[in-house]
């Protein structure tokens, strides 16, 4: 067994040289890029990707053990989906736990006393360079009434739904909730709770795989 298979289980950083790049679609949220990359081999391959900005997500959880759902239509799937509060990096400057309180004032009229760090990953890694981090937000209060914001758009009539976190992780064990912010934020939140929440990182923890994606 080599030292790196012994090791540490983690993702490396390990960029390829990218010797050609054109962007061939230029989007309102994201680009897709074609690249010629040297992996090594003889001659250089062509990999497209999205180039995303990242995002966040935040499963909002009460004192009953509730976590606040969100219903969105979202056009690619033709689908209302359920999902937890959550929103593009796109603010210039805007740490990350800056953006998931604004996404979620925005989206559930709420304010959170205690951010933390629940999981992160890649959205498709094999084509997009979108990476994700979902907080668990925790002392929740409302935002008052003459503060919150007016949704548009997809958000206009989202509906919101309280729901044990039990029967979240149910839903989504059983195919019927298929966000995959939402579950990896519910599985993370129940695996989180058994361990008496030990595993949760401070908000502000470092994100390399956000922080290290670009070239």
């Amino acid at each position: 067994m080599s030292g790196a298979e012994g090791g540490e289980l983690a993702d490396v950083l390990a960029p390829r040289p990218v010797v050609g790049r054109e962007t061939v679609f230029s989007g309102a949220v994201w680009d897709v890029a074609s690249e010629r990359v040297d992996l090594g081999g003889d001659e250089p391959v062509q990999r497209d990707k999205v180039v995303h900005p990242g995002a966040v997500g935040i499963l909002a959880l009460d004192d009953a053990d509730r976590v606040l759902l969100v219903r969105q239509y979202r056009h690619a799937v033709r689908h209302e989906l359920w999902e937890v509060p959550a929103g593009l990096l796109d603010e210039a400057g805007e740490a990350p736990q800056d953006a998931a309180a604004r996404e979620l004032a925005e989206e559930a009229d709420l304010v959170a006393g205690r951010y933390d760090v629940l999981a992160e990953w890649y959205s498709s890694p094999g084509g997009s360079d979108e990476a994700l981090r979902v907080y668990l937000a925790r002392d929740l209060r409302p935002v008052p009434e003459g503060e919150r914001f007016a949704r548009e758009h997809e958000e206009a009539d989202m509906v919101t739904r309280w729901v044990a976190l039990d029967e979240a992780r149910d839903a989504v064990l059983a195919g019927r909730l298929h966000n995959p912010t939402l579950v990896v934020a519910v599985l993370a939140a129940v695996a989180a709770r058994e361990q008496g929440w030990a595993t949760l990182r401070p908000a502000d923890a470092p994100w390399p795989a956000f922080e290290d994606r670009r070239d």
